[in-house]
């Protein structure tokens, strides 16, 4: 007997149940549409529709990988972030729907940056899949973005996904570890940084622990590593009017305010996420600081 959609969902499911997986229902609807390029919605009316030998066996294969807590979108090779379709690469970090938070809070500000200057320069450090930049890249037309980062890997995979989403003509990258390759300034400077405490890493949920790039996560002994070596140099490289906008972990709001005020800079918004939790700060120069010096 053949097998169909219908069959295969709910071995997928059952299989993923037995491992504990949470939401193996989801994930299940999501492997199989995700690899048969189907809807969620066509998974429910093609239900009885026979599936290939060939594709039955991809979808037993992407199963076992998740069941050994692979998270679905690395299997998939790509993930949607601010309605872009981003590949994921080994040495990138999967973007997070609380990231978005960060490019909602900023692109009121490169707009209005662009509309007074005629453009806007946005430096994205540790941009990974590039996620972050192409977002407001592709929410401000008049923009323009480099991405830096550590890994050979991750500047591919950015420079891929600008290419797959239309946005290579204003989008470049650099190796860079943070502003150490860089020159010449920006109206903002964005990052989501590695922010967790090393001792925590090991602690971490499975999908993240064992998928995500370590470098992507491990902040240091106070997670707050990364912060300090952006507010050191970010004076040097931010426009007068500029700012930046920065993803912090849920109780980082305070340390990481302080690091950057005691650089000369000062909160100019923050910003919770989905789950009400402090993700977000938006920083400015601190003017008058500047002055009375």
């Amino acid at each position: 007997m053949s097998d169909t959609l219908d069959r295969l969902l709910a071995e997928s499911r059952d299989r993923l149940k037995a491992v504990g997986i949470d939401g193996a229902a989801l994930d299940a609807r999501h492997l199989v549409s995700g690899l048969l390029g189907l809807s969620l919605a066509e998974l429910v009316t093609r239900g009885g529709e026979a599936v290939s030998e060939a594709d039955a066996a991809r979808i037993r294969a992407a199963v076992a990988r998740r069941a050994t807590r692979e998270p679905v979108n690395r299997i998939l090779g790509e993930r949607e972030f601010f309605g872009l379709a981003l590949k994921l690469s080994k040495e990138t970090l999967e973007p997070r729907p609380d990231t978005e938070t960060l490019v909602d809070s900023l692109i009121p500000y490169v707009r209005q940056i662009a509309a007074h200057k005629g453009g806007c320069r946005i430096i994205d450090l540790g941009t990974g899949t590039g996620a972050i930049c192409l977002a407001l890249l592709a929410s401000v037309l008049d923009a323009r973005g480099l991405g830096t980062d550590i890994s050979e890997d991750a500047l591919a995979t950015a420079r891929e996904n600008a290419d797959r989403n239309g946005l290579a003509e204003r989008f470049e990258t650099r190796r860079s570890n943070w502003f150490g390759a860089v020159e010449g300034r920006f109206d903002v400077i964005v990052s989501n940084p590695p922010y967790i405490r090393s001792n925590i890493v090991d602690e971490l949920e499975p999908e993240v622990r064992l998928y995500d790039p370590a470098a992507a996560l491990d902040g240091g002994n106070d997670g707050l590593d990364a912060y300090r070596a952006i507010a050191r140099d970010a004076g040097r490289h931010l426009e007068r009017d500029g700012v930046i906008g920065l993803e912090i972990g849920f109780d980082q709001k305070q340390a990481v305010a302080a690091l950057f005020e005691a650089e000369g800079f000062r909160v100019l918004q923050s910003a919770t996420d989905l789950g009400g939790n402090d993700r977000v700060l938006v920083f400015e120069r601190d003017v008058d600081r500047i002055i009375n010096r």
